[in-house]
């Protein structure tokens, strides 16, 4: 099976005056296509520094990220960013959509920034809002839409342009239990049509809906459930 998002080495040091802060410590991890993994640990583990790190937000002080089969690092900032681009997808526990547009405006932002053409950018978001259950809701702006509507509109916006793989940083975070459940019903249906998730959470429920869980303490991978 191909493997979507890799890493080898990944070490992460911050320097805090005379002290050196090891936030990763020499990470290796490999997620295939059609994988669902969750990442836990408490709170400081170091596991959304490793996030930053696999999404390209954050540069490793020694490793390399592999997405699709291409170093994340050790590359320019554009080639960084047009990889990011086509092949990443992102859900945060803030929503981050852009409050002046509508639903569907929210979610053709990648592929315009791809260079689709704006009927086709269109199309597609339309069709991926219709995916997430809010067809009915294109012309709404977010401060119209329910907190879920919010998050479905931005796993609309993480898988339209069809990435290699989508990260999910505590995408339930914001939501009461029961939206929480519709938000990874659905997360848990595009995983089983094909789509790779990583997510990041601290709730024992949602990795108990992933195919593998890494729990990660002191920088390090403790241990790994299937």
């Amino acid at each position: 099976m191909a493997v979507a998002l890799a890493c080898e080495g990944l070490w992460k040091i911050y320097e805090m005056g005379d002290e050196k802060v090891q936030a990763v410590r020499g990470i290796n991890l490999s997620i295939n296509q059609g994988e669902m993994v969750a990442i836990m640990g408490p709170s400081g583990c170091g596991k959304t520094t490793l996030l930053n790190i696999l999404s390209g937000i954050d540069d490793p002080s020694a490793g390399q990220v592999t997405v699709a089969g291409k170093p994340l690092f050790g590359i320019s900032d554009d080639e960084r960013t047009n990889l990011r681009g086509k092949e990443m997808g992102f859900i945060f526990q803030k929503f981050h959509l852009l409050e002046v547009m509508n639903a569907v405006e929210n979610v053709e932002i990648p592929l315009l920034l791809l260079g689709n053409d704006a009927s086709s950018a269109r199309k597609k978001a339309t069709e991926a809002l219709v995916k997430v259950g809010l067809g009915d809701r294109c012309d709404h702006r977010p401060a119209e839409l329910s907190g879920g509507q919010q998050q479905r509109v931005s796993i609309a916006r993480a898988l339209v342009h069809e990435p290699s793989v989508i990260l999910c940083d505590e995408p339930t975070g914001n939501l009461d239990s029961q939206t929480s459940d519709q938000v990874m019903n659905l997360l848990t249906e595009l995983n089983e049509s094909g789509s790779t998730l990583v997510v990041v959470t601290h709730d024992d429920e949602i990795a108990a809906r992933c195919s593998r869980v890494i729990r990660i303490r002191d920088g390090r991978i403790m241990l790994e459930e299937e």
